[in-house]
C-alpha cells in the first residue's frame, strides 16, 4: 500500500502536486483559521484526488471543527475524518487525534501534563498508523526559535504502544523523515515558515 502524507495546506490545496497512491493522510491545518468555505474548497479537492482511501484530521488553525463541529465535521464528505477515533483502511488500523500542547490561543490546544496524557490514553492499542497535529517530543517540533514544541506525553504514548508510523505536521520548519527503533515519523507539512506551500508530501510504502 502506497501512502502520501500532508499536512498544513493552510487554505491552498489547489496549489499541491499530490502523487498518486492506495490511502491519502492529511494530518491537519487544512484551512487558514477555520474558515468554513476552505473546508468546502478542501473536501471538493479531496474529491479530485484518485486515492481509494483518504484520511483527515484538524490542526491547530481550524477552528471551526472546535467551535461548530456539527457545521465542519459534515462538510468533509470525500475522507474519513477522526477525532479521537479509528478506522481500518485494508486490513491497517488508523487513528487520528488533533491535540497538541498549548501554542499560543489556537484550536485543540491542552496543557501539558495529564490533560493530553488522557487524550493519548485513548489511543486504540492495535494502532498501525497514528496520525496527530503535533509531533511528540524530540521529532520534528523544533521551532525556528529552537524550542521543542512537541509532546512528552505523546512520546511516552509512541513507546508503548509502538506504531509502525506515526504522521504529523504543525511545527513547518520540523518537515521530514525521523526515525526510531519501532516508528516512522514523518513531519508532514506542505507550508514552510513563511508560509510557502513549497514542500512535497512524503510517501510511505506499507509492506505488510
Amino acid at each position: 500500500m502506497k501512502i502520501v502524507c500532508l499536512s498544513d495546506t493552510h487554505g491552498m490545496h489547489d496549489q499541491v502536486e499530490v502523487p498518486d497512491g492506495d490511502l491519502l493522510i492529511h494530518a491537519g491545518d487544512l484551512t487558514n483559521c477555520g474558515e468554513l468555505e476552505q473546508v468546502a474548497s478542501f473536501n471538493a479537492w479531496l474529491g479530485r484526488l484518485p486515492h481509494a482511501h483518504k484520511v483527515v484530521i484538524a490542526g491547530n488553525h481550524d477552528f471551526c471543527f472546535e467551535d461548530t463541529p456539527q457545521i465542519a465535521e459534515p462538510l468533509v464528505t470525500n475522507a474519513d475524518y477522526l477525532i479521537d477515533s479509528s478506522v481500518k483502511v485494508d486490513g491497517v488500523t488508523i487513528y487520528g487525534s488533533p491535540w497538541q500542547p498549548r501554542f499560543c490561543d489556537w484550536a485543540f490546544n491542552l496543557n501539558r501534563g495529564a490533560e493530553l496524557r488522557r487524550k493519548w490514553d485513548l489511543i486504540s492499542p492495535d494502532t498501525d498508523i497514528l496520525v496527530t497535529h503535533g509531533p511528540a517530543r524530540g521529532y520534528g517540533g523544533e521551532t525556528i526559535g529552537g524550542d521543542d514544541a512537541g509532546c512528552e506525553e505523546l512520546l511516552a504514548a509512541l513507546h508503548r504502544i509502538r506504531p509502525r508510523l506515526h504522521v504529523f505536521g504543525h511545527i513547518h520548519e520540523g518537515y521530514g523523515l525521523y526515525q526510531n527503533d519501532h516508528t516512522s515519523l514523518l513531519n508532514t507539512s506542505i507550508c514552510t515558515i513563511d508560509y510557502e506551500p513549497s514542500n512535497p508530501p512524503l510517501v510511505y510504502d506499507w509492506i505488510q
